[in-house]
């Protein structure tokens, strides 16, 4: 090609190159302020330092302090827009799921599978979501108050009959881990393969909040192999109950597992892939395990730092108590006086949510408060952002109940420990449950006392408390 034909291309693409120059500056000058840092590690290592010193929230907020209440960085391998307050939270939630969808950041993803109900938007999202409630809805969670009854008293047998000292946190990861076996599983106490998942279980949320770098030694890469053989187990666990089913051994409403293996779609094929049942099984075991044994931990160091809500919350209960007959089960009316119980729960989650924030991911280009957040990026809210904002909670670090009377409704979209809008958390009544009956027992058959001063906790990335939280325990009653 001669010198004059290139410098004819030249002219004819110049405007275009010009064009795509002033596009990229002027999308550049709408991103929110801050720095992405270094590219794929960004803030992460910085964010998972405070959150294991404790002081996440005041990292937070000295960004929202320099940036504002949006600003980008890059987290866990991917550009991020930081938002917070109540306008953040109603962007977040009340999407349509079109335009801001589910996303986890890349080594949650690829530790609980990538068909689970936190990955899915649009339909899937919606056939996911409505397979779970079918067994995690009010009317078929009235069947299993007896089940989850049995195995909480089963527990305080085994773990805390006969003890003086006994240490709350990993306490209650049993009795919840028990619990999620029984329900979502069909492993009854005594079957083995509780204690393989479990260690399964717990090497595998160990690295679902870290830097996804997949190599030998790594909290991820150990994380990795875990996921797999407890993914492996559940797959196993399904082929056996499709079996049982076909012989009439067993029924839809035994367990999580058998009623999603039940659930058929408009053309009489199964509505979930075995691939769907093992990620959306192993979604809910953690929620109900992990989440619900970290607010059953903080409400007791709340309520022995408080004896005014402590001696409230047992006299809701030993008023059940009295009406009821010796070793007889709860029932889903007793869990319906509960209500103070509820509220107090509702309050320490406010407090200490176990979930410290979540993820979602920009589907296209779109504005928020003016700024752009390109398509593909992470979106990253945090609960405590409004939970301890003292404009929404005033005097937000007192443990006040009262906060959630019926009488006094909280604003839209400013407690958000169960999510909110379209996307709250589908477990939201199991987590009920699990926590009424479990405190039920606890506070009428033992008395409590701190035995430790040093009460503080950390997130790695839950909240863990200091030396596990050892109590002394003193019974009021034989079992």
């Amino acid at each position: 090609m001669s010198p004059s034909m290139y410098f004819t291309i030249f002219l004819l693409l110049f405007p275009i190159l010009l064009l795509l120059i002033m596009r990229r500056r002027k999308l550049s000058n709408k991103l929110p302020p801050g720095s992405l840092g270094i590219p794929f590690i960004g803030q992460s290592l910085d964010l998972l330092r405070a959150m294991r010193t404790n002081t996440a929230e005041k990292w937070l907020e000295e960004r929202a302090r320099k940036y504002g209440p949006i600003s980008k960085l890059t987290l866990f391998g991917t550009p991020t827009v930081f938002v917070r307050g109540k306008a953040a939270n109603k962007f977040v939630f009340n999407n349509d799921g079109e335009v801001l969808g589910n996303n986890q950041p890349k080594s949650i993803a690829r530790i609980m599978g990538s068909r689970n109900i936190l990955e899915l938007n649009g339909e899937d999202h919606r056939r996911v979501r409505g397979a779970l409630l079918t067994f995690l809805k009010p009317e078929v969670l009235k069947k299993y108050v007896g089940k989850m009854d049995k195995e909480v008293r089963n527990h305080l047998k085994v773990h805390w009959q006969g003890k003086t000292k006994i240490t709350i946190m990993p306490l209650m990861k049993t009795l919840t881990f028990d619990i999620m076996c029984s329900l979502l599983f069909g492993l009854e106490s005594g079957d083995k393969k509780r204690e393989t998942f479990v260690k399964y279980f717990m090497e595998m949320i160990e690295g679902m909040w870290t830097i996804p770098v997949n190599l030998p030694f790594t909290r991820f890469n150990r994380s990795i192999r875990a996921s797999t053989k407890a993914q492996s187990l559940v797959m196993g666990l399904i082929r056996e109950k499709r079996e049982a089913l076909l012989k009439q051994q067993a029924s839809p409403s035994d367990d999580l597992i058998l009623s999603l293996l039940c659930i058929t779609g408009e053309d009489n094929k199964p509505a979930l892939s075995d691939k769907e049942i093992v990620d959306n099984v192993m979604i809910v075991m953690l929620a109900g395990f992990d989440t619900s044994s970290v607010l059953l931990t903080f409400l007791v160091r709340l309520l022995i730092n408080d004896p005014f809500v402590y001696a409230a919350v047992l006299r809701e209960h030993e008023e059940i108590a009295e009406g009821k007959k010796s070793g007889e089960e709860l029932t889903w009316e007793d869990l319906s006086k509960m209500k103070y119980t509820w509220r107090v729960a509702n309050e320490t989650l406010r407090m200490t949510p176990p979930v410290f924030g979540g993820f979602r991911k920009a589907l296209k280009d779109l504005e928020f408060e003016g700024y752009l957040i390109p398509k593909g990026w992470q979106v990253f809210w945090v609960a405590n952002m409004t939970h301890m904002d003292e404009t929404i909670f005033p005097n937000p670090s007192k443990f006040d109940p009262s906060r959630f009377d019926q009488q006094t409704p909280v604003p839209p979209f400013c407690y958000v420990a169960f999510g909110g809008g379209p996307r709250v958390c589908p477990g939201y009544e199991f987590a009920r449950l699990e926590v009424l009956v479990s405190v039920h027992y606890m506070v009428t058959m033992y008395n409590w006392k701190f035995c430790l001063n040093d009460n503080s906790f950390i997130r790695d990335p839950m909240p863990l408390q200091n030396q596990g939280l050892p109590i002394l325990i003193e019974p009021k009653k034989s079992f």
